[in-house]
């Protein structure tokens, strides 16, 4: 077997330390049930999920760590992998083989927006996520409005539920250490912000954030081609203060912005 080597392309962090792989298991809630696991990496965390869900199906895209994964599954008992590109994949399908589920992974950093963006946007039996990305992105996750980490990904994990910092993770934990210290997010689906369209809701906050130096009255002009008074008409039926910017406005503020439109557009 040839040695492995960490290849920065699928960026490859892993983590070692049980005591912390366990932790993340239970900041996970999993007990019992199916988890999907996305960058499987050298199948330490899918290890410790297999001990406590019924089922794990771990996703890894480098094919060079199928000999050491295969031989972590076979030992496992409850451990499916597939040796493909997770944001290939067709998720409608997979999830007609996996049924409810839960989402945990230490998710390579240049894919994490991607990914989440896929499960809070196309998922339809996803119960939830807990994903370990770099600090700064955690804090995007969990962000307020008003303030300098509020974004559209902010907003969309709103439309689906709620999310919360549950550790702190040093660089030092990784191997190769990275250059970031990393965090874990747990986002909770369910109870989100109410809107009758959520097209229409997600339509409208890409467009908000689109230049953030802008008004949202001249994001909304730009985005959906629509005339100033137009604009402004839609800003007071929500009740949006008039030179707002797209960052101080709540998920609920949003909610509000998109109802008007869809009833007016």
């Amino acid at each position: 077997m040839e040695p492995f080597r960490f290849k920065k392309k699928f960026g490859q962090n892993f983590l070692s330390d049980e005591n912390l792989l366990d932790a993340i298991v239970r900041d996970a809630g999993v007990d019992g049930g199916t988890v999907l696991e996305v960058g499987a990496g050298a199948g330490a965390l899918t290890r410790a999920l297999a001990r406590r869900a019924e089922k794990v199906v771990a996703y890894e895209i480098d094919g060079t760590l199928r000999p050491v994964l295969e031989e972590m599954a076979k030992t496992a008992g409850n451990v499916t992998l597939v040796f493909r590109d997770f944001l290939r994949e067709d998720l409608a399908a997979a999830e007609r083989e996996l049924g409810e589920y839960v989402v945990v992974a230490n998710l390579p950093y240049y894919i994490t927006t991607p990914v989440v963006l896929r499960f809070l946007e196309e998922a339809k039996m996803c119960r939830g996520l807990t994903v370990m990305v770099q600090e700064e992105v955690a804090a995007r996750f969990c962000a307020r409005e008003g303030t300098p980490e509020y974004g559209s990904i902010t907003a969309a994990i709103a439309l689906k539920g709620r999310a919360r910092i549950t550790r702190k993770v040093p660089r030092t934990m990784f191997t190769p250490r990275p250059n970031v210290d990393s965090a874990v997010v747990r986002i909770e689906f369910g109870g989100g912000v109410s809107v009758r369209d959520a097209g229409m809701y997600r339509a409208v906050v890409r467009c908000a954030f689109s230049s953030r130096r802008k008004t949202l009255e001249n994001n909304l002009m730009n985005g959906f081609r629509v005339p100033r008074e137009r604009a402004r008409e839609w800003l007071a039926a929500a009740g949006v203060a008039e030179g707002a910017r797209g960052e101080t406005l709540s998920p609920e503020g949003f909610a509000r912005l998109a109802d008007v439109m869809t009833e007016g557009i």
